[in-house]
């Protein structure tokens, strides 16, 4: 009999040896959430939606080197946690055909901060300036609701002048300028109206008139070089409008 009881202590400290070897080989792990996901993502990503025509889609330059990639590469290199930037835009579109682009891309969501730059190719086929001041507005008006509804979060990139590039050397540029002025000013108007920030780049894309290297390989459209000078104009303040919100 007592053989036997020694037998069964012997039997029952291997089996505890054997459940606790088994639970040092998979350990139960702790605060596990009930439903967790294994392909959860991270949600704090900044969003750009960069609305616009041939300035904004970068014609004859490199992806890289259109300005709201620069814009979005330099936020990176600033440690701002930010994806590529949604581009709508196409070379020779007016108010009225990103207008209906938009449309057609039916937008849901919002974005962390939009920009905006149209207008020269109405000017550039002799549009009614009116119709370039009423629609203007309504796609400012559109801008902010894709930053959810918040103006502060939308930004306006002014036209700049191609008259000074080599496309334009038979034409009027007194009268290419003096037209771009206006179209500018008039949304720098609307864009105090909204309390949107609006960045006159006009100035730097005059340059062009000496400086050659600021002209992509067209003739016409700016190069990678200027595109690079409008960034580092507004970088700032664009850091301002994503750090105040």
């Amino acid at each position: 009999m007592k053989s036997f009881i020694t037998y069964l202590f012997i039997l029952i400290n291997l089996y505890s040896c054997n459940q606790k070897e088994t639970a040092m080989l998979n350990p139960i792990p702790e605060n596990i959430p009930e439903e967790q996901s294994p392909e959860s993502t991270d949600t704090t990503a900044l969003t750009y939606l960069a609305l616009g025509d041939s300035y904004t889609i970068g014609e004859s330059v490199k992806v890289k080197e259109r300005w709201p990639v620069i814009l979005a590469d330099s936020l990176k290199n600033r440690s701002y946690d930010i994806g590529e930037p949604k581009i709508i835009a196409r070379t020779g579109w007016t108010t009225n055909e990103l207008q209906a682009a938009i449309e057609g891309e039916n937008i849901t969501s919002t974005f962390s901060f939009v920009s905006l730059l149209i207008g020269v190719n109405n000017q550039y086929r002799g549009y009614n300036i009116s119709q370039y001041e009423k629609e203007f507005e309504e796609l400012l008006q559109t801008a902010i609701e894709f930053a959810g509804n918040d103006a502060s979060k939308v930004f306006v990139v002014s036209i700049p002048d191609y008259g000074v590039t080599p496309f334009a050397a038979s034409s009027d540029k007194e009268k290419i300028a003096k037209e771009i002025d206006e179209y500018n000013q008039i949304a720098e108007t609307i864009c105090d109206k909204y309390q949107v920030t609006y960045f006159n780049i006009t100035p730097i894309s005059r340059e062009a008139d000496y400086d050659t290297s600021l002209v992509a390989e067209d003739g016409l459209h700016p190069s990678g070089a200027m595109y690079n000078k409008w960034v580092n104009l507004i970088l700032d303040d664009v850091v301002d409008i994503i750090e105040a919100n």
